[in-house]
């Protein structure tokens, strides 16, 4: 489990994460040539029922290609059957991880991987290699059980959140205001989720812009999240992961603060407290400026 805020190395975190459904070969396809650091092959909500037997086989013939980016897998939620028949189909191809949507909390990701564990040893796998990812707040209920992902499994990997079926669920006609902004409810669930990952020592992944078009506000909506805290953010569309892969990468200014910080504890290791240009710089300034200048070092 990733542990943040302390002087070891971090995981690098992947900042994009494109949907792909998981019953277009045509798709699946052209998500191979996009720069997304990972792809999430999708059995719910973009598989009719009817389509996903065929959809289960396509996405582990898939997975078995060698490509760049993580291979993830949105199965179906773990109180329906079409889970297990997911699970049952995929594992065999090792995916990098299970992207669980509508889960009630942390106990429905401490149960999958449960399931992973049983599976990874039928087909030969590592025990605990497979990573889950929730979906953390598509259900009013979970948003009660968000502090409990901090003593879950190990396999946890990051934390996100949803906004559309959370609506459907409350009964919304939008979640958005006239300016685009996330209404009250949406804000609370997107908080929720930040908290969450934060206390659980792993990252946050922003939700889906769902405008595919507005490139100008994806870009605003990611230079928000990485403001906020984010460490990545969802895609629905490859010409969506640009945008989002340059929203999470350190700018220039902000690698040369960090470097005058880091530098200056370095020239004195004694002081708890250093002045630079008229602000006092502590020690979480010191923390935070190693982790821009991991971040840059990584994807540079």
């Amino acid at each position: 489990m990733q542990t943040l805020g302390t002087d070891d190395a971090e995981a690098e975190v992947s900042r994009s994460f494109l949907f792909v459904p998981g019953d277009s070969e045509k798709k699946l396809a052209k998500a191979t040539d996009s720069d997304a650091d990972a792809l999430i092959v999708d059995l719910e909500d973009s598989v009719t029922a009817a389509a996903r037997p065929a959809a289960r086989k396509l996405a582990a013939e898939f997975l078995r290609q060698e490509i760049h980016a993580e291979q993830w897998v949105r199965i179906n939620p773990l109180d329906t059957s079409d889970a297990l028949d997911d699970l049952r189909t995929i594992m065999a191809a090792a995916p990098f991880g299970i992207v669980l949507p509508k889960p009630r909390g942390a106990n429905d990701a401490n149960q999958l991987a449960k399931l992973l564990e049983v599976l990874e040893q039928e087909h030969g796998l590592s025990p605990g290699q497979t990573r889950i990812l929730p979906i953390a707040t598509e259900r009013p209920a979970a948003l009660f059980n968000m502090g409990d992902y901090a003593e879950a499994t190990p396999r946890l990997a990051a934390l996100t959140w949803g906004a559309e079926d959370l609506g459907t669920a409350l009964g919304a006609t939008t979640s958005r205001d006239t300016d685009g902004e996330w209404l009250a409810p949406y804000q609370l669930a997107r908080s929720l989720c930040l908290m969450a990952a934060a206390a659980a020592g792993v990252a946050a992944i922003d939700t889906v812009y769902t405008d595919f078009r507005d490139r100008d506000g994806l870009a605003r909506f990611a230079a928000a999240a990485r403001r906020d805290g984010f460490e990545g953010m969802l895609a629905i569309h490859p010409d969506q992961v640009g945008i989002i892969n340059r929203a999470f990468v350190p700018s220039a200014e902000e690698i040369g603060r960090a470097e005058r910080i880091v530098a200056l504890f370095a020239a004195n290791p004694d002081a708890g407290t250093i002045g630079m240009d008229g602000e006092m710089i502590d020690r979480p300034h010191w923390l935070q400026a190693k982790r821009i200048l991991k971040s840059a070092a990584r994807r540079t």
